[in-house]
């Protein structure tokens, strides 16, 4: 199992691991700052909750609250708090813990 170390430390790489679900994915784009590749992915599976919050993620990274908030209600979640990083380092920590469809 990935440790949110190892996660982080493969954003150094040219892309994300194999074998990370799409939301994983989304995350890994998005701490590579390619904002537009995460959103894409997070896109792509509307309607998952862990999509949905990845897309509330990056629309905060965005500075669009309206839609972020959107977005945390259709994941069922409060909005965000605290900065940006401990946000993605809860999320990656959350997703890693707990693989899609477990």
């Amino acid at each position: 199992m990935m440790t949110l170390d190892t996660f982080r430390q493969s954003l150094a790489e040219r892309g994300p691991p194999s074998g990370l679900d799409t939301a994983l994915q989304g995350l890994w784009w998005a701490g590579a700052g390619d904002w537009d590749r995460a959103h894409a992915l997070a896109q792509q599976r509307e309607g998952d909750p862990r999509c949905d919050l990845l897309h509330a993620y990056l629309h905060r990274q965005e500075g669009d609250a309206g839609n972020a908030h959107y977005w945390y209600r259709r994941a069922g979640r409060s909005a965000g708090a605290g900065s940006l990083q401990e946000e993605w380092d809860a999320l990656a920590t959350e997703f890693l813990a707990r693989p899609a469809g477990a």
